[in-house]
């Protein structure tokens, strides 16, 4: 089961193949969790209930018929009574900007059965004070499950850009962190689980006792009574966490040398690193493997979190920064790759768009000396068609060829116009371009 989770998120994610096997365990676990959790509070939900079933159609369990406990056999009483609660495994996803983190959960929310629910940690403060209270995201997994707190409270919340929650400043002299220290206190207690109450999303219509009568008189039917709040039990819902975690390699580097002693131990240096444009030195194309997979859960709490909030993440997973091979597996391999929505998005336009092998890999080479995985990629694109998508549309151009000298700024794209004639030369020169790629490999 949980392969074809991994298989499915490979069709849109390059790399990244132990995020996936992390993400997809937890995911499947998380169904047989509340599956097994449910049926060891209700004594009368049916043994051959299957998880998929529960999840297809959930009906609350205290709704069905209950059989009577002295007509159930010892064999279906056992399991609810030694089955222990199974804890939910929370995870944080941890990698560069551009590397899959937020793809990986919007494929997920593409496969899920369950509710799923996007949050950004970078506008979370503690209540009373001006931002997003963390209740946002149960409100948010509410909306997602239409308003039923039974469907909502099996879901799966993930909440992006959790670094920026870290602890600003300590001492003394420091100011109020309303949005670091006290975030965490606050989605600590909603990750062990607690009970939410989220507003809801209508005012509340009290229906009068005798009614109204129309100009007819007829009685007229009384206002829906809604429903000042819901109740949302977050103990069965699962977290997923990211974010990059800028500067977090630093502390891991410091404390990897710090144990090392010995004429070939590693000494640290006092110079400062040098960082790419970005600012992270995991985006360097001559760094050395990624210092982020070796993470602690004692490098988290230097980084800026509480042990608590760092201990109700058991499952951590980082994602390493795409290579040129993978950028180029973006470019043209996986299901919605850039080239395809740019030949889609030309099309549109009746313009055919045409890039060379070569090209595609000078592309991936630009990309990764640049930095920011995927999103990078986009950026030169972006630059690249700049001329081609402000020209052609609703002129004669029908065809463009992208070769290896403009992206490297050496020439302009070649337009072909309509007709025959026109296509057959377009063509030609790709074949051209393509035959002079092949003969250059070794």
């Amino acid at each position: 089961m949980t392969w074809k989770l991994v298989h499915y998120l490979s069709q849109y994610v390059v790399g990244q193949e132990n995020a996936k096997k992390v993400l997809s365990v937890a995911v499947f676990n998380h169904y047989n969790r509340v599956h097994a959790n449910l049926r060891a509070m209700y004594y009368d939900d049916p043994p051959h209930l299957s998880r998929t079933d529960f999840i297809d159609n959930p009906t609350t369990p205290h709704s069905k018929s209950a059989p009577n406990r002295q007509e159930q056999s010892v064999e279906m009483l056992m399991p609810h009574v030694l089955t222990p609660p199974f804890e939910k495994s929370n995870v944080l996803v941890i990698g560069p900007t551009g590397s899959g983190k937020t793809l990986l959960a919007k494929t997920l929310a593409n496969v899920l059965d369950v509710p799923f629910s996007v949050s950004d940690a970078t506008t979370f403060t503690q209540a009373g004070y001006v931002g997003d209270d963390v209740d946002m995201c149960v409100q948010r997994l509410l909306q997602a499950a239409n308003y039923d707190p039974y469907k909502a409270n099996m879901g799966i919340i993930y909440i992006d850009e959790v670094d920026k929650i870290a602890r600003k400043s300590t001492g003394p002299e420091s100011t109020r962190d309303v949005g670091g220290e006290g975030v965490q206190q606050a989605l600590l207690r909603m990750m062990e689980g607690s009970i939410v109450n989220v507003p809801a999303k209508g005012p509340s219509m009290p229906s009068p006792s005798g009614g109204t009568r129309s100009g007819r008189g007829q009685a007229m039917p009384a206002p829906v009574q809604w429903p000042e709040s819901y109740a949302v039990d977050t103990s069965n819902i699962l977290f997923i966490l990211s974010g990059a975690f800028v500067g977090l390699d630093n502390i891991i580097k410091k404390r990897m040398a710090k144990g090392s002693i010995g004429f070939t131990a590693n000494l640290s240096s006092s110079e400062p690193e040098e960082h790419s444009p970005l600012g992270m030195p995991f985006f360097t194309p001559n760094s050395n493997g990624n210092v982020l997979s070796q993470v602690e859960p004692g490098d988290l709490v230097k980084f800026g979190f509480i042990p608590e909030f760092v201990s109700r993440m058991p499952s951590i997973t980082t994602l390493f920064p795409l290579s040129p091979s993978d950028l180029r597996k973006v470019l043209t391999e996986v299901r919605g790759s850039l080239i395809s929505q740019y030949t889609a998005l030309f099309g549109y336009s009746g313009i055919e768009i045409r890039f060379t092998s070569a090209a595609i890999d000078q592309i991936c080479k630009k990309a990764a000396a640049r930095g920011g995985g995927a999103r990078g990629l986009r950026g030169i694109m972006e630059t690249l068609l700049l001329d081609p998508m402000y020209e052609a549309p609703g002129s004669w151009i029908k065809h463009i060829l992208i070769h290896e000298a403009v992206v490297s700024g050496e020439a302009t794209p070649q337009y072909w116009g309509a007709g025959k004639t026109e296509a057959s030369k377009f063509y030609s020169a790709w074949s051209v371009e393509e035959q002079k790629y092949t003969s250059d490999l070794p």
